[in-house]
Formats: C-alpha cells, structure tokens, sequence
C-alpha cells in the first residue's frame, strides 16, 4: 500500500466518523465543556461558545428520545440477569424522558415555547432525569463487569496450562470488560456533570469542575464513536 492509499484510507475512516450524527454532538459536547471550564461561569467569550454550543446540540437531539424508547420495549440479551434488566430500562425510560424534555427548554430558548418559567421548569426536570440515567448506567456497567469477571476467571483456569492470549474467547472479553471499565468511569463522571449543572453543591463542584468532568467525559464519548478500526489501532 502505497502512502496516498493510506492517507486515503486514514481520511476515509475521519469521514466515515464525521458523518454520524453522534460523533458530530459529541465533539460539540466537548467544545461545550471545555469552554465552561475555560469560563467558570463568568462572562466572557467562553461563557458565550458553552451557551450557544449548549443550545446548538439540542437541534442534535431532536426525536433522540425515541432511541431510548425502542430499548425500553426491546427485549434485553438472553441470559441478563433480571437485577440488570430492571436497571437497564429504567435507564432508557429515563434517559427517554430527558431527550424529550430536552425539546421543549430548546423550544422555550428558542422563544417558540413562551412560558419561560415552565420551560426552565422542565429543564431541571430533565437533568434530574440524565442524572438518573447515569446513576442507573454506573449500577449495569458494575454488573455487567462482575459477569465478564467470573467468566474471565472461568477461562483462565481452562486455559492455565496455555497461553490465554492466544485464545479468542479470553480476548474478546478482556476487550468487552475494558470497553465496560470505560464506561463505568464515563457514567459514574457523568453523575458529577449533573450535579454541576443542576447547583446542587455549588461550592464543591463549580462551573470549572462540571466543565472539566464534563470535556472528560466528552472525550470519552468521542472515543466510543471511533470505528472498530481505528480504536484497535489505539490500543
């Protein structure tokens, strides 16, 4: 391969990830947060690229909710366990609520929707529902890497007297029980974003934090959209 056909192929796999609606918020995510840690909430130039990128990523979601609404009445794996189903739903039925409340504070920003006071009403509402979506995320990925755990300790005993590395079954799970890991530590971050946004230990964590935690968790985001790909290439 020559190197125009592999900077074609790099370039090829930039525009296969641009072109995902997802890939495209959540770098807008991370434009957001980064300037709200750059602002710590004072006025400014960054204060003014977090509340317009802010408003700008709700047209992003817009009719989002009906994913989270799918997976609600969608029948989960074979084998879950019933503990983790629950949580499961309960995150999409919460994560659902969120997207669609998110709709009607960008109608009222927008100043289509003209009960402002109702309108930041369901706005708080909605961030206690995101909030609850990743509390409910952290308890399925701590469950879920409990599971892999076991199996992955099955199959080092099975595999004792051979190199485990070489066995797809050990790969595939260490590779799942990672991708988990980094999820688990995106929700349990997200559960501090919310309680920044929403006010509710000012003193603790600030605007500065919130951005901080927030443009991690973004980064994090990013990174999960990546093709399979190019993230094997990273690790």
């Amino acid at each position: 391969m020559t190197a125009l056909d592999a900077a074609r192929a790099e370039l090829g796999l930039v525009v296969l990830y641009l072109n995902k609606a997802e890939a495209r918020d959540k770098i807008c995510r991370a434009i957001q947060y980064g300037s709200k840690f750059i602002s710590n909430g004072q006025p400014g130039t960054a204060k003014t690229v977090d509340s317009t990128t802010t408003l700008a990523r709700k047209v992003f979601r817009l009719f989002k909710f009906v994913n989270d609404l799918h997976a609600l009445i969608s029948p989960s794996p074979k084998g879950t366990p019933l503990p983790i189903t629950l949580i499961g739903k309960a995150r999409n039925a919460l994560l659902s609520t969120f997207l669609f409340l998110d709709q009607i504070v960008w109608l009222g920003r927008t100043g289509i929707y003209k009960n402002k006071e109702r309108a930041e009403l369901m706005g708080r509402i909605s961030l206690f529902c995101w909030m609850g979506s990743s509390v409910c995320g952290t308890l399925v990925e701590l469950g879920e890497l409990g599971r892999l755990s076991v199996s992955i300790n099955k199959l080092e005993k099975e595999l004792k007297h051979a190199d485990k590395y070489e066995d797809e079954r050990y790969r595939n799970k260490v590779k799942q029980s990672n991708e988990r890991l980094l999820a688990l530590i995106k929700a349990s971050l997200d559960i501090v974003v919310a309680v920044g946004l929403l006010q509710l230990s000012p003193k603790k964590v600030t605007p500065r934090v919130t951005g901080a935690l927030g443009f991690v968790t973004s980064l994090i985001s990013c990174y999960q959209q990546l093709p399979t790909r190019a993230k094997d290439k990273s690790q």
